[in-house]
């Protein structure tokens, strides 16, 4: 039988020509091309199976580094924060759609790579690395769902407040060297676009239902007002060139003068200029009347999404108030037996008022005056902290007075240093109205946000170089801020709180937190008023009636972030009961405390799993 091959089919010459031209045999030509492309295909399977093995087969500890240089190019502001200069002249792109897609694809990146590796070879630290990330991974993705960036600015957890913190010189910003000023040139090109997508996106934001609460865009628009105009020497950002490093040139510190005073002139006042003219017209009329993110499109998924974000566990909004009703109730009776400790002869909430106008409680003239207080705190409770912390911190520390132009609308916090001693950690401590500054929190203020608070948690993870390093950096709210109010409970192991109302001040710091777990659920998934959140704050702790509407403001912007100290603290509190009483004269509190801070910032589920390990194994 013989075929001729015409015009790519097979003619048969035989009588079984319809059989052969249904089901014609394969050209050698042809059989020669598929049996390449099949050999071709396997080999590069193989070349992708080897390489999948090889890179599953390289340590562990390469993706974590890989991770977190990574990172730090993709924030910038973040590297600052973390005291790698290499990208301080570049701001983050967290605002367009172009940014947003890149953040996607680094997590996904991640989350992949780490699929590649079998959790249970890897070493127990390398478990909880693994673990970490993978949380990263998925929470960040999760959060990329919601339009977030629709509403870019608000009153007190904003880009533009922290740029303006940086912008002072006396932030984490550095301005040591010529680069340094330099590199504050670019950053603040940078901010400007920043500024001019945030504007963009805000009026997207008011057409698709994204738009802050009136009362929060009320209290933006003075801190714009006070970016928005000169002089131009006067201006926040020209700070750093009245304070140059005196080796610095004449010939630079010219040349940097003209840049800046130009910076300032052309960039930075128009842009703020732009900001607030905008938030105060357009923007003020379109605020909504409501308070919640309930409020929002989609906005109960994403304060689903905040509380778990925030607490780093399963619970719910209802499960939370319902908590935050009963630790109400309980501090409430602490509350109870202090007021009679004292004498006072009338109602807890007449108390309150008592404790808020009490003229003893305002001892100071001069701002310096708070600063000297809190530092006598500090050398009061110095011989007791060895008592109770094996690990202390080489990080420097201060305390200082918040900055101006935030300080009306600011609370007290911690700027965390640098491990390599080139910038101390610091206590910021808002003054607006010495005369009016109240004490009686500031035995428990400090605990929590300096030392043994904040200031040894996030100094000893930095410090910790036993951490890949983006577990010396990480931050879990959950976590940090539980450990600094569980340090509030620890005032007379410190030989703090023989002042009945000091003791006060710390069940009134403990209250204020469990408030939150009340008044956040409730903004944000009852329908509560902003009004409503105050009465209930006002009837039930002895803030000012300013100081708690500031709160309340900052929970109707930061949705999910005030749950997550008192969720915290409670996980820290229960942990070290349950050792306690498992283990009796076993039991060693600078062990305990060792154990919860050597590891660094984790989600709780793992900070619970670890201490039972730790107490089946002394037991």
């Amino acid at each position: 039988m013989s075929y001729s091959f015409k015009s790519d089919i097979y003619v048969a010459d035989s009588p079984a020509r319809e059989a052969l031209i249904i089901n014609p045999p394969i050209h050698p030509i042809m059989l020669k091309i598929i049996l390449f492309f099949i050999v071709l295909g396997a080999a590069m399977q193989s070349c992708q199976q080897k390489a999948a093995k090889e890179e599953a087969s390289q340590p562990i500890k390469e993706v974590f580094a890989n991770y977190y240089e990574e990172r730090l190019a993709l924030f910038p502001l973040e590297a600052t924060m973390n005291g790698d200069n290499r990208f301080n002249d570049r701001m983050s792109d967290d605002l367009t759609q172009t940014g947003k897609s890149k953040i996607e694809a680094f997590f996904e990146k991640y989350k992949s790579q780490l699929a590649k590796y079998d959790r249970e070879k890897l070493s127990s630290e390398e478990k909880t690395s693994w673990d970490l990330l993978q949380w990263e991974c998925d929470i960040n993705l999760e959060g990329l769902k919601y339009p977030t960036e629709l509403m870019p600015l608000n009153q007190i957890f904003s880009t533009h407040l922290m740029i303006g913190q940086m912008a002072s010189g006396s932030s984490v910003q550095p301005f040591k060297t010529v680069k340094d000023y330099e590199n504050w040139l670019k950053r603040a090109d940078g901010f400007v676009v920043w500024c001019d997508t945030a504007l963009v996106n805000m009026k997207k934001g008011i057409k698709q239902g994204y738009v802050l609460p009136k009362p929060l865009i009320k209290k933006m628009i003075p801190q714009l007002a006070d970016m928005d105009h000169g002089p131009v020497t006067a201006h926040l950002f020209y700070t750093p060139a009245k304070n140059f490093p005196k080796d610095f040139s004449d010939d630079d510190k010219q040349r940097l003068e003209k840049a800046y005073a130009a910076m300032v002139e052309t960039k930075i006042i128009p842009t703020f200029k732009k900001l607030h003219d905008f938030v105060a017209t357009e923007y003020l009329s379109a605020g909504r009347m409501t308070n919640g993110f309930d409020a929002l499109p989609n906005g109960k998924a994403m304060y689903d999404y905040y509380i778990k974000y925030f607490t780093t566990t399963e619970m719910t909004a209802d499960q939370i108030h319902k908590l935050g009703l009963a630790e109400v109730a309980r501090i409430s009776g602490e509350m109870e037996r202090v007021k009679e400790q004292v004498g006072y002869k009338g109602d807890l909430k007449s108390f309150f008022n008592d404790v808020r106008e009490n003229k003893k409680l305002m001892p100071f003239t001069k701002p310096e005056d708070v600063i000297k207080h809190f530092n006598k705190i500090h050398e009061t409770m110095k011989p007791n902290l060895q008592k109770l912390f094996e690990l202390t911190p080489k990080t420097a520390f201060e305390v200082r007075r918040t900055e101006a132009f935030r300080e009306a609308s600011a609370s007290a916090e911690y700027n965390p240093g640098l491990a390599d001693g080139s910038r101390p950690g610091v206590f910021y401590v808002p003054i607006p109205d010495v005369k009016k500054y109240n004490v009686v929190s500031d035995e428990s203020l400090f605990l929590h946000e300096a030392i043994p608070g904040h200031h040894y948690q996030i100094s000893l993870q930095q410090e910790n170089e036993n951490l890949p390093e983006f577990r010396q950096n990480l931050w879990y709210s959950a976590y940090g801020e539980g450990w600094a109010l569980y340090c509030e409970s620890l005032g007379k192991e410190l030989g703090l709180y023989t002042d009945p109302y000091q003791y006060f001040g710390m069940l009134s710091g403990e209250m204020h937190r469990a408030i939150r777990l009340v008044v956040d659920t409730g903004l944000h998934s009852k329908g509560w008023t902003r009004e409503q959140a105050i009465q209930y704050s006002l009837d039930h702790e002895a803030e000012s009636e300013e100081s708690i509407t500031a709160e309340i403001e900052r929970y109707m912007a930061g949705g999910g972030q005030a749950l997550s100290y008192k969720i915290g603290q409670l996980k820290i509190r229960e942990l070290r009961s349950k050792a306690e009483k498992e283990l009796a004269s076993k039991f060693d509190i600078k062990e305990f405390h060792k154990l919860v801070l050597e590891s660094g910032c984790v989600p709780l589920k793992l900070l619970e799993d670890k201490v039972n390990v730790w107490i089946t194994a002394k037991k």
